[in-house]
Order: structure tokens, then sequence, then C-alpha cells
């Protein structure tokens, strides 16, 4: 396998929907992320430069192809790029299991950015701090937390269930990904979100 073909990062600033990922090392979780992103409608897939998993041929893998048809880009700074994404006008959710709010309670229609963390230590402050606000899993029992892969699969298809519900009657929910266009209005800083 060959260099594989980053996207620019503002390509995907118009995304509808958009995953950011913090710090995520393990190829293999990568390539399940990207495969639930594709499979939810999000319109592309976030990386930093450094200290990330890269897409290789085990991300590849574990995508069962997705990260031949997802634009995924590299950026140096996620702070900075989620500063950008929410100039675009996107609302930008972090999870974070010490989150008071759940998953589910999220206005996830819209322009949104969604953001996970690094296997085994999450979010790291400085790009918590950049979210508009932080969401949890409601967990039961002694488990702390989900994969990161799972916890990506939740939040992206809560998105999907917003949106489709959100759709007029009998009409399915447009793709995500094919709405890579101006900011819907009522979204982006300066406005505010229903509960």
């Amino acid at each position: 396998m060959g260099d594989y073909p980053y996207v620019a990062p503002d390509s995907l600033l118009a995304c509808e929907l958009l995953v950011v990922l913090d710090e995520v090392t393990d190829p293999r979780n990568l390539g399940a992320i990207a495969r639930s992103a594709l499979a939810a409608g999000a319109g592309g897939l976030v990386l930093p430069r450094h200290r990330s998993a890269a897409v290789t041929p085990a991300a590849v893998k574990a995508s069962a192809g997705a990260t031949e048809h997802l634009d995924i880009a590299h950026v140096t700074n996620v702070v900075a790029f989620l500063g950008q994404a929410k100039q675009a006008g996107a609302w930008v959710y972090g999870a974070e299991g010490a989150a008071g709010r759940p998953y589910d309670a999220l206005d996830l229609g819209g322009r949104v950015a969604l953001v996970f963390g690094g296997e085994g230590r999450g979010l790291r402050p400085l790009v918590r701090r950049a979210c508009d606000e932080l969401a949890a899993i409601p967990m039961q029992g002694p488990v702390g937390s989900l994969n990161v892969s799972v916890a990506a699969a939740l939040f992206l298809f809560e998105a999907r269930r917003q949106r489709a519900a959100a759709a007029p009657a009998g009409q399915a929910a447009p793709p995500a990904q094919a709405g890579c266009g101006p900011s819907p209005a009522g979204h982006g800083p300066g406005s505010s979100r229903g509960a």
C-alpha cells in the first residue's frame, strides 16, 4: 500500500457531520471508527499528524474498505482545527466519560463535529476545553468506559437517528456526507441550541 491520499483539512470544514480523533493510536480503532463514520453518513474524519494512528494496511483492513470511501485529513493542531470548524458553523461535541450530560440528549442535527479521545486517557485538556459541550455514554456496573470505536459508533448513530427523525415524513434524511455546503441557519458561533 502506498501513501494514503489524505485530503486537505479545509475541505472537510463544510461537512454536516465530521469525526475528529484526538490521539487515537490503535490503527484497528481508527479503521473501526472510519467504518462507523461512513455507515452513519459522516462527511469525513480528522486525525492529528503526530501521536496518532495513520491509515495503514491494518486500519484499512479494520475499516472493511471504508477508508477508501471516506475523506480523511491530517492536522497539525486539533484545537486549531476545532476553532476553524466552529468558525465554519459547526458545533463541537466531545465524548467524555465524566460528563454530566448523556450523549443522546445532545442536539446532533445541523453541522456537528464529534471528538473522541485516545485509548486510556480520553480527550486532552486543551481539546476538551475547545469543545462546545461534553457528553457521556451512561454506564452501569464496574465498567468505566467503552472502547473508543464503540463510543464513536454510539454517538454517530445517534446523530443519524436524530437526522432521520427530523426529516420530513416519508422522506429519508439526506446523508451527512452529501451536505458539505453552507452552514444551516441557526447553527454556529453566537447562536444557541435547544436541549
